[in-house]
């Protein structure tokens, strides 16, 4: 699949690299020497398994381009959402078409890297949850941290260097688990719903 690199106008910027889909289910060691996709099997993953949600009423090629291995998206704070009939914040996004899931779990590893002064932008997403909310997971950059939604903080001082991220969905169990370099960093309810989805990208 090559690199991914995610913009936002102005000075909100992320990039994220490499990342692939899993799954099946691994140990639930914390351990973390461990490598966290053992026990689970990579899925093939390709330009047709992807759609790019761009806002609506510009080309493709206007917030996103693929250039020597590298995904860019990028979106400005007057930007439409990506269709007529969303009134969600513009975005940029990666979604993963194909591999939706109702049972058993999966798993999300990346490459990231955010620049200085990036705030404010989700970076990684689950869509689907219960009727009383639309995503079971968003990791967000605030402030030179990544968080999970807005608290509590998964690793702060995050600016300006690589890190790893694994998130592991047991929809059976209803949790999710964060890794950050291959520690783990926090776990979450599941917020259950009848299907789930990997996003990443720039939401603003």
């Amino acid at each position: 699949m090559g690199a991914v690199c995610y913009y936002v106008a102005a000075a909100l910027h992320s990039f994220i690299s490499c990342f692939s889909l899993f799954m099946q289910r691994a140990s639930s060691s914390h351990h973390v020497h461990r490598n966290l996709t053992d026990g689970f099997t990579q899925l093939p993953l390709d330009h047709k398994d992807i759609e790019i949600q761009r806002p609506y009423d510009v080309p493709e090629s206007a917030r996103y381009s693929f250039v020597n291995g590298v995904h860019k998206m990028w979106v400005y704070s007057s930007d439409k959402p990506h269709s007529k009939n969303s009134r969600t914040n513009p975005r940029t996004e990666l979604a993963i078409k194909g591999y939706d899931y109702s049972s058993g779990v999966r798993q999300f590893e990346a490459q990231g890297f955010v620049p200085r002064d990036t705030s404010g932008v989700c970076v990684m997403q689950i869509f689907g949850a219960s009727h009383l909310r639309a995503t079971t997971l968003m990791i967000t950059t605030n402030k030179g941290s990544l968080s999970y939604y807005r608290s509590p903080v998964l690793a702060p001082n995050i600016w300006n260097r690589w890190f790893k991220l694994n998130v592991i969905h047991d929809v059976d169990a209803s949790t999710v688990k964060i890794y950050i370099d291959g520690i783990f960093v926090h776990e979450a309810a599941g917020h259950r719903g009848a299907s789930h989805a990997f996003k990443c990208g720039v939401y603003s």
